[in-house]
């Protein structure tokens, strides 16, 4: 009998089980799992293993599903904003000058990969530490809910034109032209949205729509590949082409759980493509040291074309490590002799270690923002984007953070009550219009902005609802604002019991869980709307035990 199947499914286990281990202990520090996932690739590659089966093909899927839902939460008109491609365009020019001058000055320090560095090596590598991770921003902005903000939308509009740079890269290293059926594909695919919006509208709410957002992110990918064009690239233009339709937020949540567990595969990837010795860690360590100022020069960029301080801030916190495509570069300047084998390995471990010294001060940026915000202040420009401008609450004594599905219910239900005092604050643009049309008093708005709360008049503003994605986004509002004076009330939303008691003891007034109080409101509409109707439960005397018995 053959027992292979055994030896492989034991190792399947026991990689199953570092992934785990490593990314529950990245998590108990503090850092997200993807850092665990990575250090996982590093353990794996120093005892021996050198591949993976299927490895590449679910990291190939990660990637694929990752651009496909960013596409699909992408507004493309935030493309032609100067503060997005114009940033872009003269980050990567003023990174490929100033790293390539320091790689090139630091060749005469004795550290053998450096001594062999020229102009065209300096530059080409200047050039692949001149992006951010598409993966590692998406991921970190993701958890902190913060994709739809105004930093986060800034973050991906850069990473989705660095990513058109990337692409035009690759076409012209590669020596292949794009075909002409690049046109009739990207047409046809215009042509047929009515079609695949009306298929997304009947395939319900389970696995059928999964299954869906598979078959579409691949199509793009297969398409743009046959007519050499970037896989990937398809991908995230077939979401961008879906953007905007009704069930588009909807097809990106069904697909999140798949997206993380394939880009589990991309992180342990790049840990085994990395072989690592001295001369490899101390180039890479360079790199890393010099990572400030790619942030500093983004955050310039940013003030120059007027975003505020903390919005310039944030998203170049965000943006603060370097990108899969340096692997993908090495790659190709290795094939093309114009690259050591070595340097393969220095990318993958300067990217590494970027986004492990980035992921604690993307977890704490706010907070770290607080600590700098006079510091930082004095580089933002008094003429600021309209976007960009604080708006005051006015005359409303009730706010509303957090305008989704729990949040507008809640506006709507104080509404009903205490009429136009009320007010909705939420920080996507794009749900506010909706909102805007259907009557109802609302401001872009983020809480976590200490400038917001600067403007803020305590005087006015009674009673504060906080409905945000997540309970620490909720407290730390809260702080915000009790720092500032706010001595009214506060309630704030949680799913789970210890997030309630968490947000209590810090001093909120009320803490609701959700789920829970979704039961409740459950029997009360019971109560209201069928109840009043029938005879009132327990009012019939004659029942001798104590079972409710309702009768029409």
């Amino acid at each position: 009998m053959d027992f292979s199947w055994i030896a492989i499914n034991h190792s399947t286990t026991a990689v199953i089980a570092l992934v785990f281990i490593t990314g529950f202990l990245a998590r108990l520090v503090n850092l997200p799992p993807l850092v665990g996932f990575l250090i996982a690739g590093f353990i794996i590659k120093a005892v021996g293993v050198t591949t993976i089966p299927g490895l590449n093909t679910l990291a190939d899927l990660g990637i694929t599903l990752l651009l496909f839902t960013i596409g699909l939460k992408l507004n493309i008109r935030s493309l032609t904003r100067p503060d997005i491609w114009a940033t872009s365009s003269l980050h990567m020019l003023l990174i490929v000058g100033v790293f390539g001058g320091i790689l090139m000055l630091i060749s005469y320090i004795s550290i053998p990969m450096l001594a062999d560095v020229n102009l065209q090596t300096a530059t080409l590598l200047a050039f692949a530490l001149s992006f951010s991770s598409t993966i590692f921003a998406v991921k970190v902005l993701e958890e902190k809910g913060e994709l739809k903000s105004s930093h986060g939308r800034i973050s991906i509009g850069i990473l989705i034109m660095q990513d058109i740079f990337a692409v035009t890269f690759l076409t012209i290293s590669s020596g292949k032209i794009p075909s002409w059926w690049a046109l009739v594909v990207l047409a046809g695919l215009l042509l047929l949205r009515p079609l695949m919006i009306k298929i997304i509208r009947h395939c319900g709410r389970g696995e059928l729509l999964i299954i869906t957002g598979f078959i579409l992110a691949l199509s793009g990918a297969s398409l743009f590949e046959m007519v050499n064009l970037k896989a990937d690239l398809g991908a995230l233009v077939m979401g961008m082409i879906l953007a905007r339709s009704e069930r588009a937020s909807e097809m990106a949540a069904a697909l999140l759980s798949f997206k993380d567990i394939f880009l589990i595969g991309f992180f342990l990837s790049i840990g085994l493509s990395a072989s690592i010795n001295a001369d490899v860690l101390m180039v890479a360590v360079v790199l890393l040291l010099i990572m400030p100022l790619k942030v500093a020069a983004l955050y310039w960029l940013f003030s120059l074309f007027r975003l505020r301080a903390r919005t310039s801030f944030l998203s170049s916190i965000s943006l603060a490590n370097y990108s899969e495509f340096g692997l993908i570069v090495s790659a190709i300047g290795y094939s093309n002799g114009w690259l050591s084998s070595e340097w393969l390995g220095v990318m993958a471990v300067a990217m590494s270690l970027t986004f492990i010294v980035a992921s604690p001060f993307n977890i704490s940026s706010h907070k770290l923002y607080l600590k700098l915000e006079h510091l930082l202040t004095r580089f933002q420009r008094d003429n600021r984007l309209p976007s960009e401008q604080v708006i005051s609450t006015g005359h409303a004594e009730i706010l509303v953070f957090g305008m989704g599905r729990v949040g507008t219910s809640a506006y709507d239900t104080m509404r009903h009550y205490y009429g136009d005092i009320v007010m909705g604050v939420d920080n996507d643009a794009i749900i506010l219009e909706t909102h805007k049309k259907q009557g109802r008093n609302v401001i872009l708005g983020d809480a976590t902005d200490p400038e917001f709360w600067d403007k803020f008049r305590p005087e006015k503003v009674k009673v504060i609802l906080l409905d945000m994605p997540k309970p620490a986004e909720n407290l730390f509002a809260f702080q915000l604002f009790k720092a500032r004076g706010f001595r009214g009330h506060v309630a704030a939303t949680a799913k789970f019991d210890d997030q309630v008691e968490m947000l209590k003891s810090a001093g909120i007034d009320a803490a609701f869980n959700i789920y829970g109080e979704a039961g409740a409101g459950f029997a009360n509409h019971v109560r209201d709307q069928i109840f009043s109707k029938l005879q009132p439960p327990g009012a019939d005397t004659n029942q001798s035990n104590t079972k409710t018995v309702i009768t029409p």
